[in-house]
This record gives C-alpha cells, structure tokens and sequence, in this order.
C-alpha cells in the first residue's frame, strides 16, 4: 500500500467509540476521523467502507465476508469491546488485516456487576422491588441468604474470572473454578477437574468463557439439572453458551431460584427492535441488555487501548495484541526506512522478500518475521541513502504469494 500522509488517512468509528480514541488519534496525527454513535446496516457499511484505512467497531458491528470484500482500503479494524465475533476474523486474516480488540480493560466493569447480581439475586431484591413498584409489601426472609459462606462457582479462570474469585472471596465468599487450561489459582480459589463436580458444588453458576465450538451449548438441560437445588446461574459470556430455552424451564420448575443474563443467542441490532426471549417475566431473573463492560470507566480504557493498538500498528508495524496475526513487537528506529509484507505461509517468500533489496543494493539493517500456519508477517528495516521507496514497493507486491505490502516510515 502506498505512503499517504497522516491526516489523510480515513478513520471510522461506528457505535459511540469513546471520544479518547478520536483524541489519541487526532494527537497521533490522524485527523480525518468519522465518529458515529450507531452502528449501521451491512449494506450501509459495504456503502461506506470503501476508502477507509481504520474501521473501529463495538459488539454490534458486523464486518461480514462481504464487508470486507468491498473494503478496498482496510488496514485494520480495532473492536473497541471484549469479543471479536462480530468480525470474520479468518477472512480478514487472508486479506492481511489484523484485528484488534481490547481483552483486559472492561474486566473490573463485568466482575462488579456480577458481584452485584449475586447479592440480588440471593437477597431476591428484582421481585421484591417490582412487587414495591406495585403497591405490595413483600417483607419476607423467605429464600434470602447472606453471600458469606456461600459457594462461586467460576467456568472459565481469565481476565473476569480471576478478578471476580478475588472479590468473592472478599465478601467471604468459599471460591471454586474450572477451566480446560491449568491456572494458578488466586488467594483461596480451588479448582475442580470437571464442570460437572462444579455445577454440583456451587451456590452460584457464573460463566466467564469466550464463543467458541467446545463452549456453545455447554450449559443445557443436563448440565442444569446437575446444579444444585435451589441454585442460581449468571451468564455475562457469551449468549450461545446458554440454552435458555432449557434455562427457562428449570427457572419455572423452581430448580433453580433465580438467573442473571446480560448476554443472549439473538440480541436486538438496536433500540427499535424488540427484545424477545423465553426469560421474560419469569420472577427473580434480571435481564440486561449486554452491559457487563458498559461503564464510563470501561469505555474511556476501552478508548486508550485500541486506539493505541491501531496507532501502533500503522506507524510502527507492531501487531502485538491483534488476535488473527502473527505478534510482532516493534520499536521505531531513529533512521532509516521500514516496510512490511503480509504473505502466503510458504516456503521463500523471505528470501524473495530480501531479494528484493539486495537486488537495488540496498542494506537490510534489521528483520523481523513471524508466521502461523496461513500466513507470514515481516518488517524490514533498511538503509534510507538511495532507497525507492515507491520502487521497492511495487517489487514487494509483485512477489507471487504477496498478500499486501505497505511503506511504514521514513526517518532521516
């Protein structure tokens, strides 16, 4: 890709992405920023998409394979969130751009509103506080417990789960979790060998496991009627690990007492559609609209760090933190020229690549290369004195396997 200078380069950001990033990227000097507080249709975005170097999204987003197909100018995308689903990641990888996402810092946002949740639901305030909207007056100790003493079950001992362990634990809270990898358990926290010694164990179900084909449907029928009598789950994952039609049944049957649910398999694209799902007006269930990570705090880290990410990425060429690439840490040279070369993973593309200046003469001063199965991410860093920029550019691209190439900097 050709060098074009900075204030040139086109920025969208679609779903009210928090103003920090149009800050960090207007000082970084990336000043043709569109900022949107919706997201928009797929038709609308392959409508809009084409000439955008930076496409920054939320949850709502989706940067489908024909997204990306009419994207003719992508460089990246950032999702300002926790999740990447929401964009065809393996696509975008054959394309050769990186996707970025912000995996830690809405991690204290999540694990207080669960800490919240299990306080509610174990005291059953959401019923009593709407029977109080009402009229009634429910005064009743009925199915109320305090949470000291009590038993947190955590699937899935990550960036949440560990930090929700710790908070648990400080409320007196007995922790326990299971996760398929090993993890060094954090103060009192035990782990289990199976999700089903878990699910039998614990007071509290709280699910802290990404989307994938091994966690979908991991919580059904069976897994539910595992749980304790009497019990409560919470799900602030992902809506498909859930079958909530089976949720709802053992809610109804009284199996277990009460559910919190921030996250759903169909959520509303937005404010105008409805919400539709079998937990509806079931007592003691609070629903809300996939929040865990909405707080100002979230929203204003969750700003900083794609943008840092994405501004990393376009002056630098580092891809550290990009969750479809290769990882390459970089740091600018004080001189010099810096490219970098996006290809198919096969065998002598670097020693094409290098060929190519050794061709015009020009000294390769540092490499850098890193590959996974499908493709291959270097940089090179080489001497300016007479160098061709534009040259070595289109000799990059030409090189059979090429995916893309892009002129990163030029330092005197």
């Amino acid at each position: 890709m050709a060098p074009l200078a900075k204030d040139k380069i086109r920025i969208m950001l679609l779903e009210g992405v928090h103003e920090n990033a149009v800050l960090d990227l207007h000082n970084a000097g990336y000043l043709d920023v569109e900022h949107y507080p919706a997201s928009i249709s797929e038709e609308e975005l392959i409508r809009r998409i084409p000439g955008v170097w930076f496409l920054g999204i939320r949850s709502r987003t989706q940067v489908t394979e024909r997204v990306l197909a009419a994207a003719d100018s992508l460089v990246s995308v950032g999702c300002f969130c926790i999740g990447t689903d929401q964009v065809e990641l393996s696509s975008a990888k054959r394309r050769g751009i990186p996707v970025f996402n912000a995996p830690f810092s809405n991690t204290r946002s999540v694990a207080e509103l669960v800490i919240g949740e299990i306080i509610m639901l174990m005291r059953g305030i959401f019923p009593k506080s709407s029977a109080a909207h009402e009229g009634q007056w429910i005064k009743s100790a009925a199915n109320s417990w305090e949470v000291r003493g009590k038993t947190l079950g955590i699937v899935g001992y990550g960036n949440i789960g560990t930090q929700l362990s710790v908070m648990a634990e400080a409320l007196g809270m007995r922790v326990l979790f299971f996760d398929p990898v090993p993890k060094l358990a954090l103060g009192q926290a035990e782990r289990v060998s199976s999700l089903g010694e878990l699910l039998e164990a614990a007071d509290v179900i709280s699910l802290h496991v990404p989307d994938t084909l091994s966690t979908q449907g991991m919580i059904g029928a069976e897994e539910l009627a595992r749980m304790r009598q009497g019990s409560f789950l919470i799900n602030a994952a992902r809506g498909r690990v859930v079958d909530v039609e089976a949720l709802a049944d053992a809610l109804r049957r009284r199996h277990l007492l009460g559910a919190a649910v921030d996250v759903f398999p169909r959520e509303p694209k937005g404010g105008d559609e409805d919400f539709i799902s079998p937990l509806r007006g079931i007592p003691n269930v609070i629903l809300t609209p996939h929040i865990g990570g909405s707080t100002s705090e979230a929203q204003a880290r969750i700003g900083h760090e794609v943008a840092q990410k994405l501004i990393e990425y376009s002056d630098v060429g580092t891809t550290a933190g990009a969750v479809n690439f290769p990882q390459v840490q970089l740091h600018p040279r004080p001189s010099g020229l810096r490219f970098m070369h996006v290809h198919r993973n096969m065998p002598g593309m670097l020693a094409r690549a290098v060929d190519v200046f050794t061709r015009r003469g020009v000294n390769i001063n540092a490499q850098y290369l890193e590959t996974d199965s499908d493709i291959g991410y270097v940089v090179m860093d080489v001497e300016g004195t007479a160098a061709n920029p534009e040259g070595i550019l289109n000799d990059l691209v030409s090189i059979e396997g090429t995916i893309r190439a892009r002129f990163i900097y030029e330092r005197a």
